[in-house]
């Protein structure tokens, strides 16, 4: 059993409910305003005392790039009974999607997963096989199935699945009166800004993630 300290047990809840809500981890500043610390080194501290008492795994480099470990993760997930195959969701997976057709068209359906909903933040309509590393830093990976609920407005803040023209991209969704900017959480890349001339639309909203499915 791991013997945390208060102060590392609200911040391993503040952890859990993250990924629970949103399907991501915080970020370092996100934990730092919620518990009232001056700066985000104050909560790099306590993380890495959670890394080294084996309550989580971070990866360098990342502000989105912890993991739940060993019995945290099986406390965070509480132990349900196996899911009858009734109970299961069929979910299309969604590959490279063909310029100009819908991203639910047959053409870009590489394959489905019978999954439990109860996985999710809320019930996904698709999952869409993630191309990149725009994203890294929210812990979005290259290969990653990312699940996706169909939407057609968002809040700041929320991670989305767009739409410009042809391309289909994954980024963080700002709006300023009638600007719309997509913003990725990896350096390397630059801030998509949409103008009033582009053709964009929002096709769903990001639920959860999974990784390493074989």
């Amino acid at each position: 059993m791991i013997k945390l300290t208060a102060r590392q047990e609200q911040i391993l809840n503040l952890i859990k409910d993250a990924i629970e809500n949103t399907g991501f981890p915080p970020t370092r500043a996100e934990i730092a305003n919620e518990l009232g610390f001056k700066s985000a080194n104050a909560a790099e501290e306590h993380l890495q005392a959670l890394a080294r008492k084996g309550a989580i795994e971070i990866s360098p480099g990342t502000s989105r790039g912890i993991r739940l470990l060993g019995n945290v993760a099986a406390a965070a997930e509480p132990a349900l009974p196996k899911v009858p195959a009734a109970l299961l969701m069929s979910l299309p997976l969604i590959g490279r999607v063909a310029a100009g057709s819908p991203i639910l068209a047959q053409e870009n359906l590489e394959a489905s997963y019978n999954v439990d909903p109860a996985l999710f933040s809320a019930k996904p309509d698709f999952l869409l096989k993630v191309r990149g590393w725009s994203m890294r830093d929210a812990g979005i990976m290259d290969g990653d199935l990312l699940a996706v609920k169909k939407i057609d407005s968002a809040k700041n803040g929320q991670i989305v699945v767009a739409r410009i023209g042809d391309e289909v991209t994954v980024k963080r969704y700002k709006k300023t009166g009638t600007l719309i900017e997509l913003l990725p959480e990896n350096p390397d890349f630059k801030v998509i800004t949409v103008t009033p001339e582009d053709e964009f639309a929002l096709e769903g909203l990001a639920v959860g993630l999974m990784r390493s499915w074989h």
